[in-house]
């Protein structure tokens, strides 16, 4: 898979307010895809990427938005994205959509996402999908992305170095 390098999205944030990849002007964003009902990974991505951005010192913390986006926009609704959000992982800002949007979304970034069946889950399925974090640049550029497999002072030293450069 090669990674894009001009992403761009049309979604709702879990306020609902429409917004774009230009609604934080002058802010590099920090994006991860992924669904409030998920078990394992999804809680740890987050809860890496929370103690990447704590690593961080303020100046540089400030340059960075945090954005997890949603691939079940069935039943990520923005109240259900805010009140996930907010329990844990509260510098987030959580963006879900119409599913033509959520597809648009995951198509910018060159995300997989799909729904299948799965006896565990409440509502009987899960959605697998891409485990990267991705770093857009302010001008809507993607300037880097991290595996699910680095670690949170990995990304911390990244983020100070592109945001110093």
């Amino acid at each position: 898979m090669s990674a894009p390098t001009d992403v761009a999205f049309d979604l709702v944030d879990h306020h609902g307010t429409p917004v774009d990849a230009g609604a934080w002007p002058g802010d590099w964003l920090l994006v991860q895809f992924g669904f409030t009902s998920c078990r394992v990974v999804c809680p740890r991505a987050l809860t890496k990427l929370t103690a990447a951005l704590d690593g961080l010192d303020d100046a540089v913390a400030a340059r960075v938005r945090p954005l997890y986006v949603s691939v079940d926009p069935e039943r990520d609704t923005p109240e259900v994205m805010r009140t996930f959000l907010a329990a844990s992982y509260p510098r987030f800002t959580g963006l879900t959509g119409t599913p033509e949007q959520v597809e648009a979304a995951k198509r910018a970034f060159r995300v997989f996402a799909r729904r299948r069946p799965d006896p565990a889950d409440p509502d009987g399925y899960a959605v697998p999908h891409t485990a990267i974090t991705y770093l857009v640049d302010p001008a809507g550029q993607l300037a880097r992305y991290w595996p699910d497999t680095v670690e949170a002072p990995t990304i911390t030293a990244d983020l100070t170095e592109e945001l110093r450069a």
